[in-house]
């Protein structure tokens, strides 16, 4: 049987019941490469290969599993071959490349129009931990790995429903990355998976092989300061918000799962506070917001009230706070911009250097500099203070991507603060509760639920209400069943 295959671009035909045309055209693809096996062996007293790339096949499944009963029982079914356990077990000779370069093995027999194809791929990750970016008290301590398959296991063993839908893509003209979508079909807005799927279809790139790569492909305001999907590690908090009906992307390779749409909200909420106690879950998180303020506007406010509204000091703190300033050849702008520019390079230091040293950097350096730079007169004391509580205040927030933006925005913050004093800053707060406002996630409102307001919504947004007055999922996603509870707490009627 011949047919027309493409390689390079261009059109030829090829046998494909011919062993050494099929071999020529793989080892062509391959492009020859020296990791590419070729182990003939007899079958059913007809020539074949095994094809496989050993840096990412298992060769002891190879030998055990397809090799030795090949060998021992000529009549041996190639069906019976447990790696042949998958949806496709006979692929085309194009099908077969892409095979090889997942891990699988495939066997081509001379005359045979079939290609076997078997799951043989290395278990390259490894044993599960617990997140660093995602320490809790309380609930589970299991974290992501680098395998696909085994993160969507984690899932799968939370929700063992039959309602829960894996959807594949791959992404990437040169590395064929896998990603799987994974939502809950009776809950799930069908019109959000739709408009995830269309924006998958459309992307063409090179390269796609970590979150962050698809982040900006699939993303509504790429240019935005503010983080519109969430990052986790914990496949928990996963899970929690695939039950509220929102969409999760997994991706062969990256121990992190992305979490689409969002609010800003969902950035202050941490598994901590639904396994801790109402009070304390609500106090922890209205700190983690109040944190978000403090880290934003601290600095700024101090430029303020330094050089427009000094007034407002305490006259018990004002003498202090001369004296601490008085000597000090920069404006407040300018020292603000010293400490603010040495904590980064502090912080940056800490995180691209091995751990041991990276934690002597961090203190060492900040209490070295800190002292040095306040002897030699080039900042206050008050100064100091300020940056260090601000940095503080953004350790707080429980999402990194969301801290990175506090970063950021601290700066022309502190400029305007300079020049306008408390004006800037309530126009800075202007511009960026409307940039707020105006922004989506998948199409759906950013800051919800207070633009637009639901009061359900609030509920669980700033402060978190007891689990049994969260009976509604949230209204911005549109999910097909918003009820969630129902009577939790129906044993109260029995015992009255």
């Amino acid at each position: 049987m011949k047919k027309h295959l493409f390689k390079n671009e261009q059109s030829f035909e090829i046998d494909e019941s011919s062993l050494e045309s099929r071999m020529d055209f793989i080892k062509d693809s391959m492009g020859n490469t020296e990791d590419l096996f070729m182990l003939p062996i007899s079958y059913r007293d007809r020539k074949g290969t095994i094809f496989y790339l050993s840096t990412i096949a298992d060769s002891e499944k190879i030998q055990e599993g397809i090799l030795f009963p090949l060998i021992k029982y000529q009549d041996f079914d190639l069906n019976d071959i447990p790696f042949t356990a998958e949806n496709n077990s006979r692929v085309t000779l194009k099908e077969a490349v892409n095979a090889l370069l997942q891990g699988k093995s495939i066997f081509i027999v001379d005359g045979w129009d079939d290609i076997f194809s078997f799951n043989t791929a290395k278990d390259l990750s490894r044993s599960p931990i617990e997140p660093d970016n995602e320490k809790t008290v309380r609930g589970s301590h299991l974290g992501y790995v680098e395998n696909l398959t085994t993160n969507i296991g984690y899932i799968r063993r939370g929700i063992g429903s039959r309602h829960l839908h894996i959807r594949y893509f791959q992404n990437g003209k040169y590395t064929n990355t896998l990603t799987a979508m994974v939502y809950i079909d009776r809950i799930a807005n069908p019109n959000l998976v739709e408009k995830l799927v269309n924006r998958f279809q459309t992307i063409t790139t090179d390269m796609a092989f970590s979150p962050g790569y698809l982040e900006e492909l699939i993303e509504d305001s790429p240019l935005s300061p503010f983080p519109h999907i969430l990052y986790t590690e914990r496949p928990d908090r996963t899970i929690a918000h695939l039950m509220e009906g929102r969409i999760a992307l997994l991706t062969e390779g990256s121990s992190d799962a992305i979490i689409l749409p969002v609010s800003f909200f969902s950035f202050f909420q941490s598994p901590d506070d639904y396994n801790s106690r109402i009070i304390t879950g609500s106090v922890f998180r209205l700190l983690r917001v109040v944190s978000f303020f403090l880290a934003l506007l601290l600095p700024g406010l101090y430029i303020a009230i330094i050089g427009f509204h000094f007034e407002i000091i305490p006259s018990d703190i004002l003498v202090v706070v001369k004296n601490s300033v008085d000597n000090i050849p920069y404006p407040p702008l300018i020292e603000a911009m010293i400490m603010a520019f040495t904590i980064e390079l502090i912080r940056e230091a800490g995180i691209r250097l091995p751990t041991p040293i990276g934690q002597t950097i961090g203190i060492v350096g900040g209490l070295i500099i800190g002292d040095a730079i306040i002897s030699a007169g080039l900042v206050s004391n008050i100064m100091v203070i300020v940056v260090a509580m601000t940095t503080i205040s953004s350790f707080t927030i429980a999402s990194y991507e969301l801290s990175n933006t506090v970063r950021i925005l601290t700066f022309p913050i502190m400029v305007l603060a300079a020049s306008f004093g408390f004006v800037g800053i309530i126009f800075s707060l202007m511009f960026i509760i409307g940039h707020l406002c105006k922004l989506e996630s998948l199409g759906t409102p950013y800051f919800s639920p207070v633009a637009p307001f639901d009061v359900q919504g609030m509920k669980d947004a700033i402060v978190r209400f007891p689990i049994w007055l969260l009976k509604f999922r949230p209204r911005d996603l549109l999910v097909k069943n918003r009820r969630r509870l129902y009577r939790p707490r129906r044993w109260e009627e029995n015992e009255e």
